[in-house]
């Protein structure tokens, strides 16, 4: 494997930002929600990961929302392989997943 991370992107492919932006774009119009933002990017075997944090369910207050994270995957040209919903939880309510 061609390991060319430099920087902000793998060589002539996709870079983070780039990746992010993609991430965005792709959850929204797949699940027909609103993006809230990324919430991570990391390098893949071979592209990214990125989190993207998603409006599941809107409610009167916002504060009451009910928001998910969804896990994509994308190679280094920017092809969705495979998207997931990790996690759910209501607006505000810290991370319960145990970290400091």
């Amino acid at each position: 494997m061609n390991d060319q991370r430099a920087g902000d992107g793998y060589g002539d492919g996709l870079t983070a930002a780039q990746a992010a932006r993609t991430g965005l774009e792709q959850i929204a119009e797949l699940t027909g929600k609103q993006a809230e933002g990324v919430t991570g990017v990391e390098p893949g075997e071979d592209g990214w990961i990125v989190g993207v944090e998603v409006v599941e369910d809107a409610r009167i207050p916002s504060s009451s929302d009910i928001l998910a994270i969804y896990e994509t995957e994308f190679d280094l040209s920017g092809q969705l392989l495979a998207y997931r919903r990790v996690r759910r939880y209501a607006r505000g309510r810290g991370d319960s997943n145990g970290g400091s």
